[in-house]
């Protein structure tokens, strides 16, 4: 039978999965098609480090490495819903729910002195940050608006705020002694197993990393950021932010870059509140309380010391002496500092850019922004769309052209910031990486506190990202930009790869050009105020970006965009959007018993997937499933039956409801496959005949708070009862 597997992720996905999956597994099953699911959640994740701990009931199979294995496979086709990318709190938040739940679970061990706790830690460590992404992502990335939410979107323009040209909205970068400007770079010219070690100045070696096997032809880099240039940067920020009387907020990626990213998170929170480590520094240390958690942790764990009303009262005075700060929400005083994964650059700097420029301020007002991006590397992108907005006006979402993405990511490459080679630098010294023969490829003398990193990108990996793009450019006529600066190392590299490979490829005819992502972001905004749309082909990190940068100002939402990874070996990897605001979406069903989360990507990730799978099982009736569901999301856009933002209009199981609806009229209409029209007539009409009454259900539910049994982990009994309140739509499920 051919098959589907469909993952259980976290947050509003998995909420919407209870409502949704059942309607799948009913209509595939028609067609001949078993879908099947694999847990590959936070906590599902974190249940299968510790068989040992726990009993036989609650133990669980690796289901992501099980994926990642399939991923390699002609046979794979998987949908990918968005997961959490853990920072160590959300980490100890899931730990913690677990134990309750009856898990015999050790905590995180902050700082392990015992080889027990360095396993229990580096057990954690495998599921902090982007740890799904790179084991699936077995292709590169082919991400971009379906045709029928681009015109739905002109049709039905979501509101842009106003720009003016006396906007004081900025992005501060460092430009030197960052990641950018220290990175070097080296192209293999075999196979081999390389060595990262740090070399103190007493010549006393430490191994960072004893094996990092590479292949012939891939492309390594090592870099650092330089972290006393970057305390000075910040600080020089807060000020210029409070002389300048515009907001302060840091963007990062705690979640993706977990290791690097947290670390200058810290720092930040060190340089906005100098006088509360001047004077409470030692104390805070000597209780393990990290500014790297956040102000948030920070204040909760100081409470609990002798010193916690004193340290509380430091921090309130140090918001008073300092600029006003962005906040993630003012009602609740959680600022932009709070927590290192609630401000992530990827969703939060779109957002920005889409709200006039303005992020919200304690005063709970919008106000102009000094957006503070340390690392140079892509800064600039932004900058330039803020220049432009202030030149030019906002974007108009009837008119705009689109940005469709081609994205390098295929065997982890370019994942930097997150994994096992990146180190905070213990002592003063050299961190170099070293050959089995002993040559030493890259080397940086760094200090104390330096934050360095190491990334691959394999060889074939590139390849087929140039051959993506040229195939993307053939299919739709638009131009394709790689996004590459010849004044960094790595893009350097990669530069003198596509145009080699480029040759082997027919370009006739097609515009394929190579830019600075500055540059190319000038010449996309230029068509896009035409209406003409522009394929941006870059690498891992600007994908993540680039994928929520125009998406947000096109639609509204980056979660309405088809997401296709054609695997290398021949399998479907299909992704179902961004789960960025997942987490208000769950507290918001908890305290309503409503759920906002638009399932739109899924409607399209599982339409490719039907006919990813026609193709390979060759299966007709895979492919008439895909057909219709195309035609049935058009429908549902046109009708507009995405979920209201309030309780009293249809939510997300209101949405999945007619989704159902419009695929069985549309299935029992074709006449490509007649037994299925007939197996859908019937059902078609009875939903038809029940909308109101299935509507009246649903509705019924909302207004009084919901347990689902936990925030991580949900009881599946309990959340399938929040998520299926419909019995009159369950029955006629059922019959089907």
């Amino acid at each position: 039978m051919a098959k589907i597997i469909y993952t259980h992720t976290d947050e509003a996905p998995l909420l919407a999965t209870y409502s949704f999956l059942p309607i799948i597994a009913a209509y595939a099953a028609k067609a001949g098609v078993d879908v099947e699911t694999r847990d590959i959640s936070l906590a599902g994740r974190i249940i299968a480090l510790f068989p040992e701990r726990l009993t036989e009931d609650q133990r669980i199979d690796d289901a992501l490495a099980e994926l990642g294995d399939l991923a390699t496979k002609p046979e794979a086709n998987i949908i990918k819903l968005p997961n959490v990318s853990a920072s160590v709190p959300q980490l100890k938040a899931a730990i913690a729910e677990l134990q309750s739940q009856g898990y015999d679970l050790p905590d995180y061990p902050e700082s392990p002195d015992s080889d027990e706790e360095r396993d229990v830690r580096a057990r954690y460590d495998k599921v902090k940050g982007s740890a799904v992404n790179p084991v699936l992502r077995e292709g590169n990335s082919d991400r971009r608006a379906p045709s029928s939410v681009k015109n739905y979107a002109r049709k039905h323009p979501h509101r842009m705020g106003a720009w003016t040209p006396e906007s004081k909205t900025n992005v501060a970068t460092m430009g030197q002694h960052d990641f950018f400007s220290n990175e070097a770079s080296v192209v293999l010219e075999a196979d081999d197993t390389l060595r990262i070690e740090h070399v103190a100045a007493d010549g006393a070696v430490t191994v960072l990393k004893e094996s990092l096997p590479v292949l012939a032809g891939e492309v390594v880099d090592g870099t650092f950021m330089d972290v006393a240039a970057l305390r000075r940067f910040l600080s020089e920020q807060v000020a210029r932010a409070k002389a300048d009387g515009v907001l302060f907020s840091l963007h990062l990626k705690a979640t993706m870059m977990k290791v690097s990213d947290p670390i200058l998170f810290g720092h930040a929170v060190q340089a906005f509140f100098p006088t509360l480590f001047e004077q409470y520094g030692e104390v805070l240390k000597a209780a393990e309380i990290s500014p790297n958690d956040g102000l948030g942790a920070l204040l909760d764990a100081a409470a609990k010391l002798p010193e916690g009303e004193a340290i509380a009262a430091a921090v309130t005075q140090g918001l008073a002496d300092g600029p006003a700060i962005a906040m993630v929400d003012s009602d609740k005083g959680i600022t932009n500092l709070h927590v290192p994964s609630d401000v992530i650059v990827d969703a939060s700097m779109p957002a920005m850019i889409r709200q006039s420029g303005h992020m919200w301020g304690p005063d709970g007002e919008e106000a102009d922004t000094l957006a503070v991006i340390p690392d140079s590397s892509y800064a600039g992108v932004y900058q330039t769309v803020i220049d432009d907005c202030r030149a030019h006006g906002a974007f108009d979402p009837a008119t705009m052209g689109s940005v469709p993405n081609v994205g390098l990511m295929a065997k982890a490459a370019e994942e930097y910031g997150s994994h096992d080679k990146t180190f905070e630098v213990p002592a003063a010294g050299t961190v170099r990486v070293v050959s089995s023969s002993g040559d030493v490829l890259i080397s940086h003398a760094v200090q104390p506190g330096d934050v360095w990193r190491a990334c691959q990108t394999k060889d074939e990996s590139i390849r087929d990202w140039v051959k993506l793009a040229v195939t993307r450019a053939r299919a739709t006529g638009s131009p394709a930009i790689f996004w590459l600066d010849e004044n960094r190392a790595h893009d350097a590299n990669l530069i003198a790869k596509v145009d080699e490979y480029l040759r082997d490829h027919d370009t006739d005819g097609l515009t394929i050009e190579i830019m600075a992502p500055a540059e190319a972001t000038a010449y996309s905004l230029e068509r896009i105020r035409r209406g003409e749309d522009t394929i941006s082909v870059t690498g891992n990190v600007l994908r993540d970006y680039n994928t929520d940068l125009f998406p947000i100002l096109e639609l509204g939402t980056s979660a309405k965009m088809l997401s296709i990874v054609p695997l290398i070996n021949g399998g479907g990897l299909f992704e179902t959007g961004a789960g960025g605001s997942a987490p208000k979406h769950v507290q918001q069903l908890v305290k309503e018993n409503y759920l906002r989360w638009d399932s739109l990507g899924e409607f399209f990730a599982l339409a490719a997937s039907f006919e990813h799978l026609s193709s390979y099982a060759d299966n007709a009736g895979a492919k008439v499933l895909a057909d219709t569901l195309d035609k049935a999301t058009e429908t549902f856009l046109n009708e507009d039956k995405g979920p209201t933002r309030k309780v009293g209009g249809i939510d997300n199981r209101g949405s999945h409801f007619y989704l159902a609806l419009y695929w069985a009229q549309e299935i029992a209409a074709q006449t490509d496959n007649t037994d299925l029209a007939a197996v859908f007539k019937p059902f078609a009409e009875r939903l038809a005949a029940d909308e109101q009454k299935i509507v009246d259900e649903l509705l019924a539910v909302q207004g009084s708070p919901a347990d689902i049994g936990g925030y991580y982990r949900p009881d599946p009994a309990l959340a399938e009862a929040v998520m299926r309140p419909s019995a009159t739509f369950n029955e006629a499920l059922a019959s089907l």
